[in-house]
């Protein structure tokens, strides 16, 4: 197969639409590979167990962006969705950046176009802007400062009290901030599709076969389900909390994928995956993130596409809220990458 053939199944599919031949062993040949190329693979606790577990790193947004800036990799290949890929090409621009599916979007970051976010901002002059990573390379370069979930507050609370905000785009977790500080937020109205489906309903009949369970909530929840939460934070921080905690059940309302590492870490506990509303299903999955497979990560490693292009100009505009955010982040203790 001639990289021309590739270059149109990327086209076509999003993916390289090859299959490794039947008599390899993918697992043994991606650490070749790896090895060979000098190439590491950046997973996020909402991949599949396989992919985590093939991984290098394996963390969430901010730990990721951290990995992508500081490893001495030719090439990063992120199993996770678009806007992750992006973030580690503008960190890295001359490393080649590799996303095993480029139809691996992400339903937060789709509802906030960039077009629509700029007459936004120019409605609201004199606000300083904080974005959550999960948004488009444009919206980056429209953002004053870029946040995760695991530094928003904390982002937020750095600045004088007096300064006016915008916070884009999940409004839940901007409503969560905004209740904890008290500060002036304006709040873009838009809502991770995974973490709006957990039902309230269904959590509590959960809690009353397991009346010892701790809930634990994402703050991208909506806040009915907040309210009912043990304790509130970001997927590293729910991992951190169900480790060092002396429960032993937990109902986790995030994205099911993070349950594999909790229980890699604590496999004598009981972790249940908090249930959307639709009765159909037992538990919610990011269709996004569940679009890396194995025979996608081989592929991507064996014709090194499809590979994150961005363009340099947009590259350096949206380089400085980033930057900002690391180094804030550096500042308040969140370095968790030497």
């Amino acid at each position: 197969m001639n990289s021309g053939q590739v270059y149109f199944n990327v086209k076509k599919y999003g993916f390289c639409n090859i299959n490794p031949p039947p008599d390899i062993d993918i697992i043994e040949d991606i650490k070749r590979m790896k090895k060979e190329k000098n190439a590491v693979i950046l997973a996020h606790f909402y991949q599949n167990s396989d992919i985590q577990d093939i991984a290098d790193f394996v963390g969430d947004s901010l730990v990721l962006a951290q990995m992508a800036e500081k490893n001495k990799a030719d090439i990063i290949i992120i199993a996770g969705v678009h806007f992750m890929a992006e973030t580690a090409k503008i960190l890295v621009p001359d490393k080649k950046v590799l996303i095993p599916d480029l139809n691996a979007g992400c339903s937060l970051a789709n509802s906030c176009p960039a077009d629509k976010f700029k007459k936004f901002l120019e409605a609201h002059p004199y606000h300083t802007v904080i974005s959550y990573v999960n948004t488009t390379a444009e919206i980056k370069t429209l953002t004053d400062i870029v946040c995760t979930s695991t530094n928003a507050l904390k982002i937020v609370e750095s600045l004088p009290e007096d300064e006016k905000i915008i916070f884009a785009p999940d409004r839940n977790l901007g409503n969560y901030i905004k209740s904890k500080t008290g500060r002036d937020m304006l709040i873009w109205d838009g809502a991770c599709h995974v973490h709006e489906k957990f039902s309230v309903v269904r959590i509590l009949k959960i809690k009353e076969k397991y009346p010892e369970a701790k809930i634990i909530a994402h703050p991208e929840c909506e806040e009915t389900v907040l309210k009912i939460a043990d304790h509130i934070g970001s997927t590293s921080s729910l991992l951190n909390f169900t480790d060092k905690d002396n429960s032993k059940t937990y109902i986790v309302a995030t994205e099911s994928g993070i349950l594999h590492q909790m229980k890699k870490l604590n496999p004598d506990k009981h972790f249940i995956a908090a249930p959307p509303k639709d009765i159909t299903y037992s538990c919610s999955n990011c269709e996004y993130m569940k679009l890396i497979s194995m025979k996608k990560l081989w592929a991507t490693l064996k014709y090194e596409q499809p590979e994150i292009i961005l363009e340099k100009v947009l590259i350096n505009k949206a380089i400085k809220s980033i930057h900002k955010m690391l180094k804030i982040s550096k500042d308040l203790g969140y370095n968790y990458i030497k």
